[in-house]
């Protein structure tokens, strides 16, 4: 590209955007950023995001990137970032149920972006020892399970117990080779320790109570109907459902 500016943000040395003393903290991403493209030493320091995962940093330093072409202050950004609410149903907590088993909505049903979640979940309960990952997965299409199968047997790697859901067909016909059982196999084969197939969210709430403790973190990934499943677990696991 000749014609324009171009401008890279990241973890990388060489990025004009780059964060650096990354950690996290009780859910939150705390880090310094160098602007290098604006000269040595420049920085925006104590930036805190309240989230966790790589993969959220990495999008706050696109938006640092456009905020600095925009003209915004450092502590405008600062305090942009720091407020931020995040999206509607990207590592949305929906509650905290069974004295301390934090439960988790995301849409992910790419393996990239489950895999990406599944490290977050993992960076989030970092400062609860013993602390596990539960992850409920509901396949969606079964095109998409089937072409990205070895994927899929692998993106859970993160979790300490993955349940998978039948697969949301949106109007698909099955695919031989990509059930929610092929894949259930395909984790085992691949050297998942824990996993297992769930038949209705009855069998989400049993493996819940029977899986999770204090510290634990549920995460409920897919674009279909496993959503409402999990908006509705901490009232079924209080036993209001």
């Amino acid at each position: 590209i000749t014609d324009r500016r171009v401008v890279t943000f990241g973890f990388n040395a060489q990025a004009d955007v780059r964060a650096v003393n990354l950690t996290f903290e009780d859910g939150k991403a705390h880090f310094d950023v160098l602007l290098q493209g604006e000269g040595e030493g420049s920085k925006i320091e104590g930036c805190t995001l309240p989230m966790p995962g790589d993969h959220n940093v990495s999008n706050a330093l696109a938006a640092v990137a456009v905020a600095r072409h925009l003209g915004m202050k450092r502590s405008e950004i600062r305090e942009a970032l720091a407020g931020f609410a995040g999206v509607n149903r990207r590592f949305t907590k929906v509650g905290e149920v069974l004295g301390g088993v934090t439960i988790i909505d995301d849409y992910g049903h790419h393996p990239v972006e489950i895999a990406a979640v599944l490290k977050a979940a993992r960076q989030a309960i970092a400062s609860n020892p013993g602390g596990r990952v539960i992850a409920v997965h509901q396949p969606h299409r079964y095109t998409r399970l089937s072409s990205l199968f070895d994927d899929f047997c692998t993106c859970f790697n993160e979790a300490d117990v993955v349940a998978i859901a039948e697969v949301y067909a949106a109007g698909e016909d099955p695919i031989p080779g990509a059930s929610r059982d092929d894949l259930v196999a395909g984790l085992i084969a691949h050297g998942h320790r824990h996993a297992r197939a769930i038949l209705s969210e009855a069998d989400l709430e049993r493996l819940v109570r029977e899986q999770a403790r204090p510290g634990d973190m549920v995460v409920c990934l897919g674009a279909g109907t496993i959503s409402a499943w999990a908006n509705a677990l901490p009232a079924r696991l209080a036993g209001k459902g």
